[in-house]
């Protein structure tokens, strides 16, 4: 599948326009001038045309998003300046670029070490009860192995239980272009939310319209320098014939007359000659 490049729309927000033509596809029931969706054109089709005709959607929408684009680059111009000291920039989690953290290698390493812990202790002591005269702190042994086997069973518990908390959490948290938007300044904001809209409503959906209402002008629209004629032109010319005219230097033709014959002044052998 071929984008056309276009010069007014930055490469970090080609998704986002891929993202509305998406929704406005996805949506397409709804809408009763989109109803004939699946009948002459399909979503996939509708979809080739409209990211190959991009530079022509967009630019109906140049004027809010040159805006959006100067407000982005405001806000992120003082961020240019900063040194590593001065922190991560808005919108960065620190636990995030942190890593693990020390909790899950807490909870990951807890377990390992309660179990090796209970079960050397619990071999060991048992090992010495089977001795005729068993020491003293064999069962003290055998009392620390079943308590470390008690922490093992607890720190699984934990671990099972934080677990399910993470999965429940990232599966309730927004997606990331979600909570990037959450993040923005409102002037930010207002300036994307218009280019969204300018560019659905006076680009993407009139597009879609006239694509359904007459395919083969959406894909004009696509491949507006194609030529009517395909067959390639060469660089030059048939030569001209024409017929000649004898040249500069052509000289005077040669004339021939027939030969002049006349009878002989002798005949056969009857004739001698006088």
């Amino acid at each position: 599948m071929h984008m056309n490049s276009a010069p007014h729309l930055l490469a970090e927000d080609r998704p986002e326009y891929e993202r509305i033509l998406d929704d406005a596809l996805r949506h397409a029931h709804e809408r009763p001038d989109l109803a004939a969706v699946g009948e002459r054109l399909n979503a996939v089709q509708l979809r080739t045309m409209a990211l190959d005709a991009t530079a022509l959607i967009t630019a109906t929408a140049a004027t809010e998003y040159q805006h959006y684009v100067q407000a982005r680059a405001e806000l992120r111009r003082p961020a240019e300046g900063e040194d590593e000291e001065s922190g991560p920039p808005p919108g960065t989690n620190p636990q995030r670029r942190s890593g693990a953290g020390a909790g899950a290698v807490i909870t990951v390493l807890a377990p390992v070490l309660a179990g090796t812990a209970a079960f050397i202790f619990l071999l060991v002591g048992y090992l010495l009860r089977l001795l005729d005269d068993p020491p003293a702190f064999a069962s003290t042994m055998v009392s620390a192995g079943w308590f470390f086997a008690a922490a093992m069973a607890a720190a699984i518990l934990v671990a099972a239980v934080g677990l399910l908390i993470t999965a429940l959490r990232n599966g309730a948290e927004p997606r990331p272009v979600e909570e990037a938007e959450e993040e923005l300044p409102e002037e930010v904001a207002r300036a994307r939310e218009a280019w969204r809209h300018a560019l659905l409503e006076r680009g993407i959906l009139p597009f879609l319209r006239d694509a359904l209402d007459d395919p083969d002008a959406g894909r004009a629209a696509r491949t507006p320098a194609r030529s009517a004629n395909r067959i390639p032109k060469v660089g030059y010319s048939r030569p001209d014939f024409t017929s000649p005219d004898g040249g500069p230097t052509a000289g005077p033709r040669p004339t021939f007359t027939s030969p002049d014959f006349t009878g002989p002044d002798f005949g056969g052998p009857e004739h001698e000659p006088d």
